[in-house]
């Protein structure tokens, strides 16, 4: 990352690190996003996950379930799309957008 990629792919980069260094890397993400890098965050941490995206895609068994700006779901809903609830391709709502 010290290079200032045009394109980063982060796949789990926190797993298995303490707190100082999760903030770091996060720290890095962000800072190499807003430097113009295009970032493809792979992660099963939702927190990093809403944390650090603009969009999120949520895959089932190699399907896209849903694509939408990161602001547009709901933590809910996001592991009802990780468990295979909801509908194929992020067509139609798979709950109630006011729900909690």
């Amino acid at each position: 990352m010290s290079r200032d990629p045009r394109i980063l792919i982060a796949a789990q980069p926190t797993r298995g690190l303490d707190i100082g260094s999760i903030e770091s890397i996060h720290q890095r993400i962000v800072a190499a996003r807003d430097g113009g890098a295009a970032v493809l965050l792979v992660s099963a941490e939702l927190d990093e996950i809403l944390a650090l995206s603009d969009r999120i895609i949520v895959m089932y068994h190699g399907r896209v379930a849903a694509d939408r700006p990161a602001g547009d779901y709901r933590r809910a809903e996001i592991g009802l799309l990780m468990s295979g609830g909801g509908s194929a391709g992020g067509d139609r709502p798979i709950m109630d957008p006011t729900a909690p």
